[in-house]
């Protein structure tokens, strides 16, 4: 059946573990997580050389796979099946593979912990072999987070790890990296290394650890513009375009579409209050969303959509799109068109 990935995490750290796990969706943080765990921690480190195998989808089929799944242990009490990178396999989706699959999910050697790490995609859930694994399996199927899910997945994460997050903090993390599982728990961990129990994360650790300016980042570049700082801004942006390996523009305008996409949702809603406007951007900061509420001021509806097709312009030239331009001059001119 489908399970939730916390709750597959939850018994794995109960020592509980099943069958048959097929892990799936564009989403790789659990499917890796899930799958690593289960090769660390399910068999004695003297027990993995006769009874744990490690496979890759593109380098083995349906049959060799089910073969060596429904062999016995060797002095141990269980053994570990993985098949990564499991879309890979040939015969997956085929007659003869689904078949085999089938008859043994349906009938699986229990002593056997088979898993199959399917990344970046899911199976038709219309087929046979999806409805199959749904009954008899133990199916994970892991969706990208959308952006404002993201601060409250890091503020979890971080409670996870016995630590707190400040508001500031989690926001930054989750515009300049986004949704990327994988590289916000690299980064969180990498901030925490150094920490106590019971420490906070602040602007001042993201700032240092994750290679964000304090003056200079896209941030600052955020709040110049929701406050119409012309001379900030371009100070800004041309730091920016003098440090581009650290400041690469695509990401820099993926933030700031994000940005005034938030602004025109709370156009749209109408949400003129501190209250109403946390309630659209999911942000319950008033610092923040006092700077949304003097954004909006600044940028009526009409503006703010003028201002995403800037930046849908400027995304198609930073990538060669069009006419050849410097990034140096694309930062000016996207500038004095999102305040002009």
């Amino acid at each position: 059946m489908a399970v939730a990935p916390e709750k597959i995490i939850e018994e794995l750290n109960k020592g509980t573990y099943h069958p048959v796990y097929f892990l799936q969706g564009d989403e790789p943080f659990y499917i890796d997580l899930i799958t690593e765990y289960i090769e660390n921690n399910a068999l004695e480190e003297s027990q993995k050389g006769f009874n744990q195998m490690v496979f890759y989808g593109k380098d083995v089929d349906v049959n060799t796979i089910i073969t060596n799944a429904g062999r016995f242990p060797m002095m141990s009490d269980r053994q570990v099946v993985i098949v990564k990178e499991a879309q890979d396999i040939p015969d997956l989706q085929k007659e003869q593979g689904i078949k085999l699959m089938e008859n043994y999910i349906k009938n699986p050697q229990p002593s056997t912990i088979l898993v199959f790490a399917h990344k970046h995609k899911t199976l038709d859930g219309r087929k046979s072999l999806a409805k199959s694994l749904d009954k008899y399996a133990t199916l994970v199927s892991v969706k990208k987070l959308y952006d404002n899910q993201v601060p409250d997945w890091i503020e979890k994460y971080v409670s996870g790890k016995g630590y707190k997050i400040n508001q500031k903090a989690m926001i930054m993390l989750a515009d300049f990296i986004g949704n990327d599982l994988s590289r916000l728990s690299n980064e969180i961990d990498k901030i925490l290394i150094n920490f106590k129990d019971g420490d906070t994360i602040d602007e001042d650790h993201v700032q240092k650890n994750v290679g964000i300016s304090k003056d200079f980042n896209i941030f600052e570049l955020q709040k110049a513009l929701s406050t119409r700082n012309v001379v900030k801004a371009n100070r800004i942006v041309q730091y920016f375009a003098a440090n581009s390996k650290s400041h690469p523009i695509i990401p820099a305008l993926a933030v700031l579409t994000g940005y005034y996409t938030k602004l025109l949702q709370i156009h749209h809603k109408q949400a003129y209050n501190e209250k109403a406007v946390g309630g659209v951007i999911k942000i319950f900061n008033p610092y923040v969303q006092k700077e949304y509420l003097a954004a909006a001021k600044n940028y009526p509806p009409q503006k703010v959509i003028e201002n995403l097709g800037h930046l849908f312009k400027a995304d198609l030239a930073s990538k060669g799109v069009g006419a050849s331009i410097e990034e140096k001059e694309l930062w000016k001119e996207l500038v004095y068109k999102l305040m002009h």
